[in-house]
């Protein structure tokens, strides 16, 4: 890229500079023309289906100034990259113009996430001389929905479910305006020509006024009621946080049990957070992205004296936080005055709800009334979650303001993919070149509704970014959903990837750094190459060249999938291995022992989230759980302090293969002389301890220039910081992800790349 030549007579110039990157519905155009016209150029600018092309004509010191300052002061949601520049002859024009959006098809797409309300939006909501005092779709080109209203590209507003909200004379004014900060801001609406708000509950008249609507939902919270509230990309359910009644009546009602709920806060103070401090402690990372653009959903640790329900999260330490990011949201907890429980409306572990008459049927048993608007949700995006981990914010779900996700690939994709990640957390990935896209939560893929949004979000990727999979990449286990639709599509090939081999690809891939990589893949379960059930790995090489060279002992799970809400059976699998009795066995009649002896419906794993779960029935006296991992959780929630180790040894098996054997442990897991504290204590130092010695033993026999921590087991802070010290103090470089989770949600992204590794070195 070569810039603009500066003359020394100062001549009129003129360039074509193209513009790539984040530059789609973030307010580029009308930024680009109120700074050619501060320089006094002429020209255009003009959107070319995901790049922006700038023609541009003046003085050759005005042409240096302006390609310097469409970098550095572009608008924040953008992050615009200048890829070409092209001294052209002076085009006969007299001043600066926005043109018509090209649908060029050869440009480069990017498709914006949903962005929260910004600053300039929030004043005019709160100031009754303004137009839109009080309207709960207020938005400007540096706010609003995105991702879920865009129906196609490029970005315009025909090509969204704002195009049946003709715009009155005022927006219509304001959109054409190039010097009014929303032009062209495509949801643009007012309370005379945009979406309107009603209140629908049973037994009573519906509200159909906005004002009306809002107040009687607040209403309803407030008399304890459930509500389910339609926001940006999906419903949220919605209750008094601080009302134990509400909340028992919800998680009742939604057959959610224990399943921590995220809570919403009132926006008060300079960085908004004060309400949020009077009920969690927060660091200062978890302050700055709680308060930051994306508002996810923020894990902090719950204050002794708050007056949140006790059952918001019970059994753990931390409560998801987040503030409103929608002028609807805003409205409501402004009115409210209080925080609300706002979890996501859907059936458990489906994508949430986006449409107002499925909603209404299929959440008609758990909400008492519904805040509906008549603004469509083409697609759903659900709530970020984020922890801190290592002094770093990590996400454990990307969605609504964080996805789509693009990651580029160190290797070049041979020919466009789609990767259907994995049966938990589902996520797509669409990948061609070296680009990569990754589609926010889906969820668990076990439902009609979670493989319909699976397929609307696999067929509108590849439409939107005009590209078209010409083969389908998918996990190796033929069980999973995600397989069996990809062997379905026929006229696509398919390409397996061994699960573990994703994970570790994902995060090798994500970092970029060259050398051999040592890849501790620990997770639930996961099918290994050997047709057991992996998930305690230790992985080396690099993407499409990895070899498991360690792992844990293994162990029959009797029951198969049952164990994974059954903690017990993975406990009582512990002794019978080890030919030892647990006397408070919840298994009275011996079945599963018999089928575990008799090798029926008993794979063999070597899970490391199984052995959490084992550990979570023996010193939690938890047989059972009502959502995943809440074993594991509540067994790192007993965690005060690093406790001394028990050293598990390294036992060689006979195909070479080393495994720590965490029989040691048994005996300290079920000694009841001994706290629950300080058992899940020695638990965790004595397993992060088991992956130092591995990681030392791999160091001896081959070359270690960096060290991975993936799978969900790492989502477990107590395990992984601890891991993280020792390896580093033993010398390693460590890494884990950080623009995708460690947990399945990262797979499909690892697959994408494992095949892209695969191609570099065929």
């Amino acid at each position: 890229m070569a810039d603009v030549a500066h003359r020394a007579d100062d001549d009129i110039s003129a360039a074509r500079i193209t513009l790539a990157g984040h530059v789609q519905g973030v307010g580029f155009r009308p930024f680009v023309y109120r700074l050619a016209n501060e320089y006094g150029l002429q020209g255009s600018v003009q959107n070319r289906l995901g790049e922006v092309e700038v023609v541009a004509s003046g003085r050759a010191s005005d042409l240096v100034r302006f390609q310097r300052d469409v970098i550095a002061r572009a608008p924040p949601l953008s992050r615009p990259a200048v890829t070409a520049v092209e001294t052209i002859a002076v085009p006969p024009a007299d001043r600066f113009e926005i043109l018509e959006s090209s649908a060029r098809a050869d440009a480069k797409i990017f498709v914006p996430p949903d962005y929260f309300m910004c600053d300039d939006c929030r004043e005019e909501l709160r100031d009754p001389g303004d137009r839109r005092f009080l309207y709960p779709f207020i938005n400007c080109t540096q706010c609003g929905p995105r991702y879920t209203l865009i129906q196609a590209l490029p970005y315009d507003r025909a090509n969204t479910s704002m195009a049946n909200f003709p715009l009155c004379a005022d927006c219509e004014r304001e959109y054409r305006d190039p010097a009014d900060r929303r032009f062209h801001a495509e949801p643009v609406a007012c309370p005379n020509c945009g979406p309107q708000l009603s209140f629908e509950a049973g037994g009573q008249a519906d509200v159909d006024d906005t004002n009306d609507a809002l107040a009687a939902a607040v209403a309803a919270i407030r008399r304890g009621s459930v509500v389910a509230v339609k926001g940006i990309g999906g419903y949220h359910l919605v209750c008094d946080a601080c009302n134990r009644a509400a909340v028992e009546k919800l998680r009742r009602q939604k057959q959610r049990p224990d399943k921590p709920l995220a809570v919403m806060f009132p926006v008060e103070g300079s960085d908004g957070l004060d309400v949020v401090r009077r009920h969690v402690t927060l660091q200062e990372a978890e302050e700055a992205l709680a308060a930051g653009p994306i508002r996810p959903i923020v894990l902090a640790a719950r204050n002794p004296d708050s007056a949140l329900a006790n059952n918001i999260a019970p059994g753990l330490a931390e409560i998801g936080v987040f503030l409103p990011y929608s002028p609807l949201h805003q409205l409501l907890l402004d009115q409210f005055g209080g925080p609300v429980v706002a979890t996501s409306g859907n059936i458990s572990g489906e994508p949430v709800l986006t449409d107002n008459v499925e909603a209404a049927t299929r959440l008609k048993n758990i909400a008492d009334g519904f805040l509906q608007h008549d603004r469509p949700i083409v697609r759903p995006a659900d709530d970020p979650v984020y922890r801190r981990i290592a002094g770093r914010m990590r996400p454990l779900r990307i969605g609504r303001g964080s996805a789509p996700r693009e990651l580029d690939l160190p290797w070049q994709q041979e020919r466009p993919l789609l990767a259907v990640g994995g049966h938990m957390k589902g996520t797509l990935a669409l990948s061609w070149d070296r680009r990569v896209v990754v589609s926010p939560h889906i969820g668990e893929m076990d439902s009609p509704r979670s493989l319909a949004v699976f397929e609307q979000i696999a067929a509108d990727l590849q439409s939107l970014y005009g590209v078209r999979a010409e083969r389908i990449v998918c996990d190796a286990h033929p069980g999973y959903t995600t397989h069996r639709w990809a062997q379905r599509q026929g006229k696509l090939p398919v390409e397996p990837v061994w699960h573990h081999q994703a994970h570790a690809s994902a995060v090798a891939a994500e970092l970029g750094h060259p050398g051999q990589w040592l890849m501790f893949a620990w997770d639930g379960v996961g099918l290994g190459q050997d047709g057991t059930l992996w998930g305690g790995e230790a992985l080396h090489g690099t993407p499409g060249h990895w070899r498991r060279v360690a792992s844990l002992r293994t162990f029959r799970l009797p029951g198969g999938e049952r164990a994974g809400r059954e903690p017990w059976r993975s406990a009582a699998a512990l002794h019978w291995e080890c030919d030892s009795a647990w006397p408070g066995c919840p298994d009275p009649d011996g079945l599963a022992e018999a089928a575990w002896r008799n090798h029926i419906n008993c794979p063999e794993t070597s899970a490391a989230g199984r052995l959490f779960d084992a550990a979570a029935a023996l010193i939690c006296d938890l047989p059972a759980t009502s959502f995943e991992a809440q074993g594991p959780m509540i067994l790192e929630a007993l965690c005060r302090a690093p406790a001394p180790a028990v050293e598990l040894p390294i036992k060689t098996e006979s195909s070479g293969l080393p495994r720590t054997d965490w029989q040691p442990l048994l005996s300290i897991m079920a000694n009841r002389s001994l706290d629950r504290a300080t058992r899940a204590e020695i638990f965790h130092s004595s397993i992060a301890t088991a992956i130092l010695r591995q990681a030392e033993r791999a160091r001896e026999e081959r070359s270690v220039d960096h060290v991975g921590l993936c799978g969900g087991v790492f989502q477990n802070r107590v395990l992984t910081e601890q891991v993280l010290g020792l390896l580093e103090e033993a010398g390693f470089d460590v890494h884990l992800p950080e623009s995708l989770p460690c947990n399945d949600a990262a797979l499909s992204f690892g697959q994408a790349a494992e095949i892209a590794a695969r191609g570099v070195s065929a």
